[in-house]
């Protein structure tokens, strides 16, 4: 499983050019890796079959499957066994994914407030910005907790509000 390498750059070809934009769009351009993303940050899905089932937008299998690939090799996820279940695997955001909150966040923000989108999946981006760098800051600090340590999600706390204002805005 390929990690940062000493001088803290994810191991990805070089792109057409050198440029930061560039080549963060060459990474995670394609549409599901920052769905893939986002379902396991702001769902904490983990598991291939949940990501497969819950995906709204309707992913098919052999693309989930690529673009996880993907994006374990470019070291924003890790695959481990599950050690509840000996032929399942957990996927967990690494470092660089976590740090990619900020940038989930404005993506949302922009979404909420530029494009017609539905109440219940706004309710998040607008917390998130409404909270801003602070509020972004507690949630990176959970997800190292989850997602890093291994430890269960906790019951309070930043992806608890948000998944409570995400099932509060369901229509009825």
């Amino acid at each position: 499983m390929p990690q940062p390498v000493a001088n803290d750059k994810l191991p990805v070809p070089a792109g057409k050019s050198g440029c930061p934009i560039n080549m963060t769009v060459e990474l995670l351009g394609d549409r599901w890796s920052l769905i893939i993303l986002r379902d396991i940050m702001f769902g904490n899905i983990t598991h291939f079959r949940e990501l497969l089932s819950r995906s709204m937008e309707g992913i098919a299998s052999n693309i989930l499957a690529a673009r996880l690939a993907k994006l374990v090799e470019a070291g924003l996820l890790t695959r481990d066994d599950d050690p509840s279940h000996r032929q399942k695997v957990e996927y967990h955001l690494t470092e660089p994914a976590i740090q990619l909150v900020p940038v989930m966040a404005q993506l949302g923000a922009w979404g909420a407030r530029w494009l017609d989108t539905a109440p219940e999946l706004t309710v998040r981006a607008t917390l998130l910005a409404d909270g801003g760098p602070p509020l972004w800051e507690e949630f990176m600090t959970e997800l190292r907790t989850i997602h890093l340590a291994r430890t269960p999600a906790p019951t309070t706390g930043v992806l608890a509000q948000l998944s409570a204002a995400y099932h509060a805005a369901l229509p009825k």
